[in-house]
């Protein structure tokens, strides 16, 4: 979870340049936001926007203080204080979405086929579902949630074959290993 303070903002007029009109914004107080960059805010941001979160397209302005919303734990938020967010807040904020928040590593197979399947709120219930985690997980931040999905896949995967020179360098070698112990030359 990530504790964000959005600035205090003073009474202000600002000016709609479309209706040529001053436009009153009340004052506002200092407010606390927790957020959480889970499954569920993905499915919500998904469900009104009707994109995948996870594309390389990048996210307007109005998307990304939208997910925000999304990611918001704390109740009874007033709206207005999403525009108040400054610039601190929202490279706080990506920091924190772009955290990986687990210690688990993987060493990078070159082999491994890049997979262009668009990542959906759908697809990850699906994994989930396939690795049998419960939906409990739906609340961790999805960078935990996802090395998950990743290390069941790995644990849940056949054995890779062996080329049959590693099978017969590991045979010698086991070979020469038993010739050593019981001290024979055959």
């Amino acid at each position: 979870m990530l504790k964000i303070t959005i600035p205090a903002r003073e009474a202000d007029d600002l000016w709609d340049e479309e209706n040529q009109v001053f436009i009153p914004v009340p004052a506002q107080k200092e407010q606390i936001l927790c957020l959480e960059h889970s499954l569920v805010s993905l499915s919500k941001w998904e469900s009104k926007w009707c994109k995948a979160f996870f594309s390389k397209r990048e996210k307007t302005y109005e998307e990304t203080i939208d997910y925000i919303r999304c990611m918001t734990i704390t109740p009874n938020v007033n709206p207005d204080v999403y525009y108040n967010i400054s610039d601190e807040n929202i490279a706080e904020i990506s920091k924190y979405i772009e955290a990986p928040m687990t210690a688990t590593v993987f060493s990078e197979d070159t082999t491994r086929k890049n997979n262009r399947e668009t990542i959906t709120s759908e697809l990850i219930y699906y994994w989930m579902i396939e690795s049998k985690i419960p939906f409990e997980c739906q609340k961790w931040h999805i960078n935990r949630l996802l090395t998950l999905i990743r290390v069941c896949n790995i644990k849940n995967a056949p054995p890779k074959k062996r080329s049959r020179s590693e099978i017969m360098r590991q045979q010698a070698a086991l070979n020469a290993a038993r010739r050593k112990k019981l001290n024979t030359k055959g």
